[in-house]
């Protein structure tokens, strides 16, 4: 092996968003771009020599190459053990599994979550620390810098590459690369989780079960576990095998993305129970027999059952949940006696709360729940916690989701999205509602009444860091909210998210239609921020 130092220049635009670097595979195809990213990382890794690194992504196309090249460098960059998962393949909750069963220094993803895979499609790579979540803002800001400031990289030559197919230690160098099965330490935590006799049962008491694995990553998890472990029936996951294109799928897991699991989930003879993970699983939607849950309801249903559940027996810590998700696990926070902690959107904010033993379940409005057993949400997990459920109560998805609304009232929820808007166009949207929020508070709108209106910033209970400009907040009486941000998990352009809240406790008002309750609210979020105005767009991209 021989280390070569390969000139090169930086690449504008390589700040990490939410979820790490996320670009067009094309733009990571370009020489040296993907190779520069990974040469910052190694650099702010001050300590990295002699160190444990785990690597692996979700299968997409590029995956991988990208792991070759990042293997070379590693070994470049004095990492004494690589645990790489077989075929490159590692879901995202099992890569942060394995960070931690392992003792691992740190990790790296590869992985654009839900967005589109194939020649076209997107790329993403991420940093998690050794506490198997991702990399803090003082990590991922110095890796953007050093990306601003680099003149070569290092990467190891003359070797062959590494057989991804053979499980066992292979070397580069002085380089131990480990290839596993990415599978196994995952599975072995859920069954340290959640009660497998009883959901064994339940699928032996002839229940049925359909889960979407979406041509991506969460497929071998779902196999091994339900029709493995569980004993479900062949066929109960399908699009089960990761393919660099996830077949032609959006492996986004909503209404919108999901069409084939929300068919067969329709109907007298429809299963019982539905499922969906994302591109990377760490996202799930649950539905019931033409029943879905919103995620924010699945969060607050979870907490206010998981003692139901052997690894949450002993009760909550406490929730955390992302500023934009609805607030109905505030709800059972308060009925429990524990804490609703509330985050900017991105994972990483959960990471400290976790840590310091002040959560124990966490969760987003975009699909993404998890607790303190990963530092990643995971959707698996999710799916075998509604399982467990299941089989514990006797009842249906939506008999729980129904008793849930009785007892605490329905937080009627959705999310539009404006895709691909001109970025000069969605700052300007943003920036002129914002010098308007000042003196929002205390105008009426018809019978709706503002009561406050911000730019939500967060200090950290642990740290005291403070994250400002997180997403502008109109708050009304009675509870409701209307919430607008840009996203940091697109590629092209920007997408503007629009949250809509409104919370019902009377009982004769809780089957309602989502977008009928919050018609109100869409006509003042519209009116306040200009948004067909700024956007040029007649109506949002998605509605979940």
């Amino acid at each position: 092996m021989k280390i070569a130092q390969i000139p090169t220049q930086p690449f504008a635009g390589q700040r990490p968003g939410t979820s790490g670097l996320r670009k067009k595979v094309t733009v990571f195809q370009q020489p040296h771009y993907l190779e520069n990213f990974v040469q910052a990382l190694f650099e702010v890794l001050e300590d990295r020599r002699g160190q444990t690194l785990v690597l692996g992504g979700d299968g997409r196309f590029h995956n991988r190459v990208a792991v070759q090249t990042i293997l070379r460098m590693a070994a470049a960059h004095g990492f004494a053990r690589v645990l790489v998962g077989q075929g490159g393949l590692l879901s995202t909750p099992a890569a942060s599994a394995v960070i931690r069963k392992r003792g691992a220094y740190g990790g790296v993803v590869l992985s654009a979550s839900h967005n589109p895979g194939g020649p076209d499609g997107d790329f993403g790579i991420k940093y998690n620390i050794g506490n198997g979540g991702p990399a803090p803002e003082k990590i991922t800001e110095a890796v953007y810098a050093r990306t601003q400031q680099l003149t070569s990289y290092a990467i190891a030559t003359e070797v062959d590459d590494i057989d991804l197919g053979r499980l066992g230690e292979q070397r580069i160098g002085d380089l131990v690369v480990e290839v596993i099965d990415p599978v196994a330490d995952h599975a072995e935590l859920m069954q340290q989780l959640f009660d497998f006799d009883a959901m064994r049962a339940w699928f032996a008491s002839g229940k049925r079960m359909c889960y979407d694995a979406m041509g991506a990553a969460g497929g071998p998890y779902a196999k091994a576990v339900l029709e493995g472990l569980l004993g479900a029936p062949a066929g109960t996951v399908i699009n089960g095998e990761p393919l660099e294109d996830f077949g032609g799928h959006h492996p986004d897991p909503n209404p919108a993305h999901a069409q084939e699991l929300i068919a067969i989930m329709s109907g007298p003879d429809a299963p019982d129970f539905g499922a969906a993970s994302d591109g990377d699983a760490d996202r799930n939607m649950i539905l019931g027999r033409d029943f879905v849950v919103t995620p924010s309801d699945s969060l607050a249903v979870l907490a206010a059952h998981a003692t139901r559940v052997p690894g949450y027996r002993k009760g909550l810590a406490g929730i955390a949940r992302s500023m934009p998700t609805s607030q109905a696990a505030d709800r059972v926070a308060q009925m429990l006696g524990i804490a609703c902690h509330e985050t900017p959107t991105g994972w990483k904010f959960f990471g400290n709360l976790l840590d310091a033993g002040q959560a124990t379940l966490c969760g987003e409005e975009s699909y993404g729940t998890g607790s303190n057993h990963v530092r990643e949400k995971d959707g698996l997990w999710a799916v075998l916690f509604w399982l467990n459920l299941l089989a514990s109560t006797g009842q249906s998805v939506e008999q729980l989701v129904r008793a849930h609304w009785a007892r605490f009232g329905r937080n009627y929820y959705s999310r539009h999205d404006w895709e691909g808007v001109a970025t000069d166009r969605a700052d300007a949207l943003m920036s002129s509602l914002r010098s308007r929020l000042p003196a929002l508070a205390g105008q009426h709108f018809g019978h709706l009444l503002i009561e406050a209106a911000d730019d939500f910033a967060y200090t950290d209970p642990v740290d005291g860091s403070v994250s400002k400009a997180q997403g502008l907040r109109i708050l009304l009486a009675g509870g409701s909210r209307i919430v607008l941000r840009l996203s940091g998990t697109g590629t092209e352009g920007a997408t503007l998210r629009v949250y809509l809240e409104r919370y019902e406790a009377d009982p004769a008002r809780l089957d309602l239609a989502p977008q009928e309750a919050l018609a109100d609210l869409i006509a003042l979020a519209d009116q306040l921020a200009g948004i067909r105005s700024h956007t040029g767009m007649d109506a949002p991209a998605v509605i979940t």
